[in-house]
């Protein structure tokens, strides 16, 4: 029996013939762990999900969950797990505990069970005191709650989460935070989510694939994708339109410096004992410090690292905000 839930290799999908979304991707997610795909609107991100939950059929390649193939076996797959969609998908005029049942219903689960499991699930979503009320009147974080009781029903060994805290207040996406370890704690559930947010993908992934472009660039724990950058980062600018790229590259602890925008980015093993070596070096030559930064590694210095360019978190496509309206309409009538 494999320790992985998940399992892909080349798995690849492109629409029309030529727009590759998701380009021979290499993965797997182990048993009861919290995996994140961690990327910018448009990177393949919910392509990924699309695939692995067999709505879409991949262009190349293969991948497997709790061992069921899913090309060949995706009833299967269907069956065994659960699936939290980034849009919202109750209908609008029923409750949220009617809309739990048809959720039940849609998986051939027997009504004496299913009226059974959905209380319980309102429960644990706290949203008992809501049950009979018809979804149109649920907040957003109500709304969210009650998607992630829908993806339960069915008890599923792997349930996916497409960035499950989108549009959500700080309060409400730390509160979701805390309902996703709790399932991973509770229940031992194996869970996969998308993000474009770094810090939710840092409190709670216990790793993370960074893709972009439809490729996965690195993978690992929030702490060794850190660590990996090799120390702390210094950012420094100057007055004057010199390069003094080798100036600092022979001051002592410095391991690396690059140049970008009119600053330097300089990597150290200690940023404390290096920041003021840099600044008496500079001044002895005559150069004047206008600004000097100093920070610990962070998951946006790694996706600086390995992409080249800062996380486009606040970002959103033309597609993505054209189905954001959509939905509030919706909610309005």
């Amino acid at each position: 029996m494999s320790n992985n839930a998940i399992e892909a290799e080349a798995l690849t999908k492109v629409f029309n013939g030529s727009l590759v979304a998701v380009d021979h991707i290499d993965f797997s997610v182990r048993n009861g762990e919290i995996f994140g795909f961690l990327g910018p609107n448009g990177a393949g991100k919910t392509t990924t999900i699309n695939m692995l939950i067999t709505v879409l059929k991949p262009t190349e390649g293969k991948a497997s969950i709790l061992g069921y193939d899913i090309a060949k076996q995706n009833t299967q797959v269907r069956y065994s797990i659960g699936v939290v969609p980034q849009e919202y998908t109750a209908d609008e005029d029923l409750t949220g505990y009617e809309n739990i049942l048809l959720c039940a219903d849609l998986y051939g689960i027997q009504r004496e069970v299913s009226k059974k499991r959905a209380s319980e699930l309102l429960e644990l979503v706290e949203l008992t005191a809501f049950k009979d009320k018809k979804v149109q009147t649920y907040s957003g974080g109500m709304r969210r709650r009650l998607e992630l009781a829908c993806g339960l029903i069915n008890r599923p060994k792997v349930l996916f989460l497409d960035e499950p805290t989108l549009g959500l207040d700080v309060q409400t996406r730390a509160a979701t935070w805390n309902y996703i370890k709790m399932l991973k704690k509770e229940f031992g559930m194996t869970l996969f989510m998308t993000t474009h947010y770094l810090e939710e993908a840092d409190a709670l992934c216990d790793r993370i694939a960074i893709i972009d472009h439809g490729k996965i660039i690195v993978v690992g724990s929030p702490t060794e994708l850190k660590d990996s950058l090799g120390g702390d980062i210094i950012t420094v600018a100057i007055k004057e339109d010199v390069d003094i790229t080798e100036l600092v590259e022979r001051i002592n602890h410095v391991k690396e410096v690059k140049k970008e925008n009119g600053s330097y980015r300089i990597k150290s093993e200690n940023g404390e004992i290096t920041a003021p070596l840099i600044i008496e070096s500079l001044r002895k030559e005559g150069h004047v410090v206008t600004r000097l930064s100093l920070t610990k590694p962070t998951l946006n210095e790694v996706y600086l690292q390995y992409t080249g360019k800062s996380m486009r978190d606040a970002e959103e496509s033309g597609d993505s905000l054209y189905a954001k309206r959509m939905i509030m309409a919706r909610r309005r009538h």
